[in-house]
């Protein structure tokens, strides 16, 4: 069965919405497109300044014919400071191996400046193309003027303007930028995107514009910033969650070598207290605070544990046996568990800030660069900094994962640099820190209960749910699930873990149905494309999920027939408005040693802007999920985090990572497509863990994987 694209409505732009165009030093072109995408006030002007309309990129070519593009959006890794100048110049018809591209910093004539939700190329597919279009339409018209000639007959190729009656004539960009930057602009509804069959770059594969520094190891992280006569510091907070110091150590602190100064810090907006340390190097800054002792209030939450949330939960999730079905069904049963996860990437937390003459200037590896803006000048309020006084520069993230869309560090970093006026500060968080003071992946419990007739069909599901503070669950998007929701309390602190509501909840809802498939003795994949034949489903079309269970299912070979031991699963996700599907296959030896050969996927996104960027977000979202599934979780003790580093929060390594396969149902270029960094991951634990239990009949209810006995004889 062949997946149905169904095209979602377009993005209407303003017909107000403009174009700036100023002439740059020395000659040439610089091109910033104006739409009014709706954004709020807060995030189209984080300083205050209220204007709703804001240009989304900017173009600059040179006299010479240099074409340099700039990237507004954060990259964490997800590839946008390829994809979104790729959008550019596809319509502004340059070559690729000419563009140049530039981190753009915070400022409000970008707009909006985030990375997550999977949102950046949905929100910036159409505004981008019309920005590179709006350009060529430009220079068209420079030429045609030298010519004397109707703009319509001329043509572009490869960054050159040609004179079509004659086809003799031709004028590079860079021949035009300078006329082209006098002109005014073309009308809004004479600018012509490109027709799908005449796309170049678009849908291609092209490298990360940052993939020949990132392979050799040049300078390129937050991490790595240098600023000359720049300090290092770090920031100690309590190991419970909601505690604070009370004393420490600091004048023996403040004699150690290079230790510049010591001193305790009072909670503030975005961050809680705790004792910075400043140091003249990064060595003398880790020796001291190795030597740190802090009498600590350990606060409210110091009796909260990991082992106490599950018997709440326990008693929560109990009156799943009151839930009855008709006499002679089958009944299933099952208590779904998965723990709490940090983000732990591989960049920990770090900030360099500078306050001087009333300013402040970050430097900062964030998801948010405005909320690092408003966390700054949050806690410089009583210096009398405000937001149009902090600068943020958006350094390359080392991982963000939803981490580093909060900016704690951030506001740690300005509290320190206020106390040493005039020096930049880099804050640099050690390993330990960052796992243990994240913004977790909350846990949680699905206790399932459903049953099958002896038609093979589902009879009923009830599903009842209980997180702790800070969980999300989506509501069944089957009519037959019956959802209810309860919450154990907890004072550790939560936040976005990729593709958040989605990541382990689909494991639990997808497992379930399989254990339902299995009772009523029935294909697993029947049993899904009947469910979803049948219509009424939550917010998605069922053809195309459909369509992307047939693609997985026929390019991984399912059915086929598997001796014990070896055995595929399936699993599909409807994510950040994506449809995925997942096909594992898997090999459990008598040990219980599990070995995850391969993982086939299939994606509807729409159409795909670059195809090695979306097979790697797609590749990266499976293993990202796999490693989480086979290994992680963090355990709460005494009110906070008992891992401190990865040998006890082991991710996922290359011996483990298996062969991937990955197969995009075609798109329609005429619209923005849906994201992809997230959608692949909520699909794979699931696939994985149904195809253990095809392998060798064991059902996984918890994850981590690794904690489930899967030796068999």
């Amino acid at each position: 069965m062949s997946a149905i694209l169904e095209t979602p409505p377009s993005r209407e732009f303003n017909r107000r919405s403009f174009l700036k165009v100023t002439a740059l030093a020395g000659g040439g072109l610089m091109l910033g497109s104006y739409f009014n995408l709706g954004m709020s006030v807060a995030e189209a002007a984080p300083g205050g300044g209220g204007q709703r309309l804001n240009p989304n990129a900017f173009i600059k070519i040179a006299p010479n014919g240099a074409v340099t593009i700039i990237s507004k959006n954060p990259e964490i890794g997800q590839g946008i400071m390829t994809s979104l100048p790729m959008l550019i110049a596809e319509e502004l018809d340059v070559p690729w191996s000419s563009v140049t591209v530039e981190q753009g910093d915070l400022n409000t004539i970008y707009g909006g400046q985030n990375a997550g939700g999977s949102t950046a190329i949905p929100q910036n597919f159409m505004p981008m193309r019309q920005l590179g279009a709006t350009g060529r339409a430009l220079l068209v018209q420079a030429a045609a003027q030298q010519w004397g000639v109707d703009p319509s007959v001329c043509t572009t190729k490869d960054g050159w303007v040609y004179d079509a009656p004659s086809g003799k004539k031709r004028l590079s960009y860079g021949e035009l930028a300078t006329a082209a930057a006098a002109l005014p602009l073309p009308p809004a509804d004479s600018v012509k995107l490109k027709a799908q069959k005449e796309l170049k770059i678009l849908g291609t594969r092209v490298s990360g514009v940052d993939n020949p520094k990132v392979v050799t190891g040049k300078p390129l992280f937050g991490i790595d910033v240098k600023v000359p006569g720049m300090v290092y510091a770090n920031y100690t907070k309590c190991p419970t969650f909601g505690g604070t110091p009370v004393s420490a150590n600091l004048d023996e602190i403040k004699k150690m070598p290079g230790v510049k100064d010591a001193f305790i810090l009072p909670a503030a907006p975005g961050m809680n207290a705790g004792v910075a340390i400043v140091a003249d190097s990064t060595w003398r800054m880790i020796s001291a605070v190795g030597k740190l002792t802090v009498q600590w209030d350990l606060g409210p939450n110091v009796s909260q544990s990991s082992d106490d949330f599950a018997k709440q939960a326990a008693a929560l999730g109990a009156d799943m046996s009151s839930v009855t079905y008709p006499e002679g069904a089958k009944v299933v049963e099952g208590v779904y568990e998965f723990p709490y996860l940090s983000h732990s990437t591989l960049e920990s937390m770090n900030t360099t800030a500078l306050y001087k003459d009333g300013a402040l200037e970050l430097w900062v590896p964030t998801q948010s660069p405005g909320g690092a803006q408003r966390s700054a000048s949050d806690v410089a309020k009583a210096a009398g900094v405000t937001a149009s006084k902090v600068s943020v520069h958006i350094m390359r993230s080392g991982g963000g994962f939803g981490r580093r869309g909060i900016t704690d560090y951030a506001a740690e970093a300005t509290a320190i640099a206020l106390k040493m006026e005039g020096t930049p500060v880099k804050l640099m968080w050690m390993r330990e820190q960052d796992m243990q003071q994240d913004f977790y992946r909350p846990g949680g419990w699905h206790f399932m209960k459903g049953a099958v007739g002896t038609d093979g069909k589902i009879l009923g599901w009830n599903d009842h749910f209980v997180g702790v503070t800070g969980s999300s669950f989506r509501s069944g998007e089957f009519p037959i699930v019956t959802v209810k929701s309860s919450t154990v309390t907890s004072g550790v602190p939560t936040g976005p873990w990729r593709a958040p509501g989605d990541n382990a909840n689909y494991w639990a809802t997808q497992s379930f149905l399989d254990e339902l498939a299995a009772a009523a003795n029935r294909d697993p994949l029947q049993v899904r494309l009947e469910l979803l034949g049948a219509g009424n489903i939550r917010n998605y079309s069922n053809t195309r999920m459909m369509g992307v269970l047939q693609l997985a299912a026929d390019k991984a070979g399912w059915g086929k027939q598997l001796p014990r031991g070896q055995g595929q699963g399936i699993s599909f996700a409807f994510s950040h408005q994506g449809y995925v599907a997942v096909v594992a296959d898997v090999t459990v030896s008598q040990d219980g040693n599990l070995k995850v050969n391969k993982l086939t996927a299939a994606v509807d996104v729409g159409p795909i802007v670059n195809l090695s960027g979306a097979e790697a977000q797609v590749q990266g979202a499976m293993t990202d999920g796999l490693g989480a599934a086979l290994f992680l979780g963090v355990t709460v003790e005494k009110g906070g985090i008992k891992e401190s580093n990865f040998d006890e929060y082991p991710l996922i390594r290359l011996p483990d990572a298996p062969a991937t396969e990955v197969h995009f149902v075609p798109g329609d270029y005429s619209v923005a497509p849906t994201g992809l960094g997230e959608p692949a991951l909520p699909p794979t634990a699931g696939a994985v863990c149904n195809a253990v239990y095809a392998a060798i009949g064991k059902r996984i209810r918890t994850l981590p994987i690794s904690k489930t006995d899967l030796k068999w004889s």
